[in-house]
Formats: structure tokens, C-alpha cells, sequence
């Protein structure tokens, strides 16, 4: 069955208080920010609407986004950026102060992890938590470790950044991510995930409505992926929007699932602004 995208309310931009971003595929690609998206974010922020870029991505920070952003001309403070690093950490800090970690993942995580105090080891007699994410160093021992902590001992939890199976690339390419990892834990432990901190994980928006008073009733997402960004926004009562300029194709959303579905559809990003969804 064709999907029809619902037509814009008579005027988006004051129908809504928060926009709440992706950012690879969604507002740039690479290192070119995306046709229309510096129209779009300057026309939103001369309307004084809240404007907030989130990212799956656990191997940046969101300094590293503020800076690229900025670099390639929307300035952007560190506060308008979340990323499934930070909230990972920010659920340890409060619910879990005294756990040993154990990161599976990439410097930022690490380092994260450390400026927040969180005291990290690689004995599996000591681990409480094991943490999978997006690892390009990921290799037997540290899935030996991770197997001795949750399975042998059976003393830690296991959580994970995000849930992505794959961090896409321009020209269609992609890296195997933290999913895959996880699965790999999972397979051999027979222990599940508990947390999810990335897309479409509610805890993500939790932290963000915390931080900045974001209603999600008055707030939409954009992005270009419908198992993330849209389910995102269907987890968390926002509406949505998907971006036809990264991994969602027509042909990919006429099969989606219900759960999947955005409630408009856009050719570029700045369609936004001009009322100018399109059939699908």
C-alpha cells in the first residue's frame, strides 16, 4: 500500500516550539553540510525556535559535533548537541556511581568515561558493567573478557551505546557498529542488553527534556533513518519527519512498518520551511 505523507499543519514553524535534528545524512553528509539545511537552521533559530542536533554516533563527543557544525557554517553550542556517548554516561553517573566499567569502544568513550569518574578494569572478577559500543579495535580478548564478566562470573550487566547495526558512509558504504558487537556478546553469553542510550531509546529524550525543558509534544524530529530517527520520535510522543537525503528511499519507506511511518516526508530539508512534503 502506497504511504501518503500528511500535509504540513498551515504553519510548521509556529506550530512548534523544538526541532530536534540528526545530523549525518540528515543536516550534512561527510564534510558539506546538505542542500537546504543552513537555510533551515538559520530560519528556525530567527523564529527563536529551540533547535537540538542528536547523534548516534559514540565515537564523538559533542564538542567534536559543535566544532563541525561551526566549521562548516552553522554555529552551534555544545548544549544544542547530544550524542549517545553522553547520555551513556550520563545513565552510569546516576544510576550506576560505584560500577566497575569495562568499555567496549573507542578513545572518546574512554575518555569520557574517565573525566566523569567512573572507574573502569579489564578483570572480569571485578567488572559490573560491561558497555558495547562502535569499536574498530574490537578483537577476541576483549570479547574473552567481556564473555569471563557476564557469563563465567555472572556478576555484570551489559549495556550498549546504540543500537545501529551499521554507521553509513557516503556513496553507500558503511562500518559494521556497535549492533554487531553486542549481537557477538549476546550469542556467546546468552545475557541480553538491558539499556539502549542511542535512537530510538526513550532514556536519550529523557536526558534531553531534562537538560532543556524540550516538551516533546511540541517538539519534531528529523532524520533520515526510520528504525532510529523516526521510531525515535514515535517512542517519545514527537512528531516526525524524514529526510529523503540519506538512508531512506521511497521504495524503502513504502514497506515500512506502521511503528516506521513519519508523518511527513521531505525531498530536502528545507521543504520544511516551505510547506512542501511529498507523496510517497
Amino acid at each position: 500500500m502506497q504511504h501518503q505523507a500528511e500535509p504540513f499543519p498551515s504553519d510548521p514553524i509556529l506550530e512548534f516550539e523544538s526541532y530536534v535534528f540528526d545530523l549525518d545524512g540528515t543536516i550534512y553528509l561527510g564534510e558539506a553540510l546538505l542542500p537546504g539545511a543552513q537555510r533551515l537552521i538559520e530560519g528556525l533559530r530567527e523564529r527563536g525556535k529551540r533547535v537540538v542536533f542528536c547523534s548516534n554516533n559514540p565515537t564523538k563527543r559533542p564538542d567534536d559535533y559543535a566544532a563541525k557544525l561551526t566549521r562548516l557554517g552553522l554555529p552551534t553550542e555544545v548544549s544544542e548537541v547530544y550524542t549517545s556517548l553522553a547520555a551513556t554516561v550520563s545513565w552510569i553517573s546516576r544510576t550506576m556511581p560505584e560500577a566497575r566499567v569495562y568499555p567496549i569502544g573507542e578513545m572518546p568513550l574512554v575518555e569520557a568515561l574517565a573525566e566523569a569518574g567512573i572507574e573502569m578494569t579489564d578483570d572480569p572478577e571485578r567488572i559490573d558493567l560491561v558497555v558495547s559500543s562502535y569499536d574498530r579495535t574490537f578483537e577476541y580478548r576483549k570479547l574473552q573478557i567481556a564473555f569471563d564478566a557476564l557469563w563465567f562470573h555472572k556478576r555484570a550487566r551489559l549495556v550498549t551505546t546504540n543500537p545501529d547495526r551499521y554507521c553509513p558512509f557516503p556513496g553507500g558504504r558503511g562500518e559494521p557498529d556497535a549492533a554487531c558487537i553486542t549481537a557477538a556478546i549476546t550469542a556467546g553469553t546468552q545475557v541480553e542488553c538491558e539499556a539502549v542510550f542511542g535512537k530510538p531509546s526513550k532514556d536519550l529524550l529523557d536526558i534531553i527534556s531534562a537538560e532543556t525543558g524540550l516538551d516533546p509534544a511540541t517538539s519534531v524530529m528529523v532524520g533520515d533513518r526510520l528504525a532510529t530517527d523516526i521510531l525515535f520520535a514515535k517512542n517519545t510522543g514527537m512528531r516526525s519527519a524524514l529526510v529523503l537525503t540519506g538512508e531512506t528511499d521511497l521504495d524503502m519507506l513504502r514497506v515500512a512498518p506502521d511503528e516506521h511511518r513519519p508523518d511527513w516526508v521531505l525531498g530536502r530539508i528545507d521543504d520544511l520551511l516551505d510547506h512542501q512534503p511529498v507523496a510517497s
